[in-house]
């Protein structure tokens, strides 16, 4: 069973999210990422009213998948949450390519609340892993 304590540390980093996401956009993440460019690069041709499509479609099908595992159950729900957790993980890329720069790199100052709330996320998620034997 997904726990009231997983539960808000999930909230509490949603928050983080929307401010590092504000930071990244500010301090122009999008024009310095390498995996950034080369993953949007294939929408750089488009107009504005292409991307806003392009987004819309996208944010759609991934309404339907989590859609889907949520109606799918418990275990579902319980794995979504894991790959959550990969992402707390991934944004250690910030303070990495800071500490490579020698200086600020855009969506450190953000990233750097990420490290502790996967350390209090994966604790969590192992410890319900290990007492709840069929998810």
């Amino acid at each position: 069973m997904i726990s009231k304590k997983i539960k808000y540390i999930f909230a509490l980093s949603i928050p983080f999210f929307i401010a590092h996401g504000i930071e990244e956009i500010f301090t122009g993440f999008y024009e310095m990422d390498a995996w950034d460019a080369y993953l949007f690069q294939p929408f750089a041709q488009l107009s504005l009213h292409g991307v806003m499509f392009v987004t819309f479609q996208l944010m759609f099908w991934l309404l339907l998948l989590v859609s889907l595992v949520l109606l799918l159950g418990e275990r579902w729900r319980f794995y979504l949450l894991g790959v959550i957790g990969v992402v707390y993980i991934f944004e250690l890329h910030h303070i990495v390519k800071a500490v490579l720069a020698g200086g600020y790199y855009p969506g450190l100052i953000t990233s750097l609340a990420f490290p502790v709330i996967a350390y209090f996320f994966w604790k969590e998620w192992g410890r319900l892993r290990t007492i709840t034997k069929d998810l």
